[in-house]
């Protein structure tokens, strides 16, 4: 299978161009995209919360990925490498206009993506150290981790209280009320004992 991907950042950017772009470049190498994915969100968000990480699961060994540019994949070096580390581990090709990169199954491929994987995972290391180092500090400091104490502002059957006190006056069951709303009935009891029960 053959894919064009096209990622733009904003309403105001158009996705004509890059897959002119596409067309173009598949017509000159005799290709035809047997699907188009198109987005419109940020780099910097998460590839797995993007229509491109659904690409990742589904694709499989020789499916080509094509693509205007590296930078449509993500914002930073680390998401990308990450990315193109996935494309390898499934053996998956990965193809940009612009840059004229080609990831695929030769040496020098493998080679980078060896080297992407091992990035992608010291920087994950990094980021663990970090954040283990500042919850250390924090704790040192006397600070208090984890959820604030007292109850939250809104929770799942916040706007519900009305309802909720209705159907008890009417000597509804607590279970049957949860399965009314949807919820668990421990949530409904907790609910009750927080915020109507005062």
């Amino acid at each position: 299978m053959v894919y064009g991907y096209i990622r733009v950042s904003s309403d105001k950017q158009t996705v004509e161009n890059q897959r002119f772009e596409i067309i173009k470049f598949c017509q000159k190498e005799k290709l035809t995209i047997n699907g188009w994915i198109e987005e419109t969100i940020s780099g910097t968000k998460n590839y797995d919360k993007r229509k491109l990480g659904r690409l990742l699961k589904k694709v499989t060994k020789g499916d080509l990925i094509i693509y205007s540019e590296l930078s449509r994949l993500g914002r930073n070096l680390f998401m990308i490498m990450e990315i193109l580390n996935i494309c390898m581990t499934k053996e998956c090709r990965v193809w940009t206009i612009k840059d004229n990169y080609r990831l695929g199954d030769d040496i020098q491929s493998k080679v980078l993506a060896f080297a992407f994987g091992l990035s992608a995972e010291i920087e994950r290391n990094l980021i663990s150290q970090r954040t283990k180092e500042a919850l250390a500090r924090k704790k040192a400091e006397g600070i208090r981790l984890g959820r604030p104490l007292g109850k939250a502002k809104k929770v799942k059957l916040t706007g519900k209280e009305e309802t909720i006190k209705k159907l008890l006056k009417e000597k509804v069951s607590k279970s049957e009320i949860a399965r009314k709303l949807k919820v668990d009935r421990g949530t409904l009891s907790k609910f009750i004992k927080n915020y109507i029960e005062k």
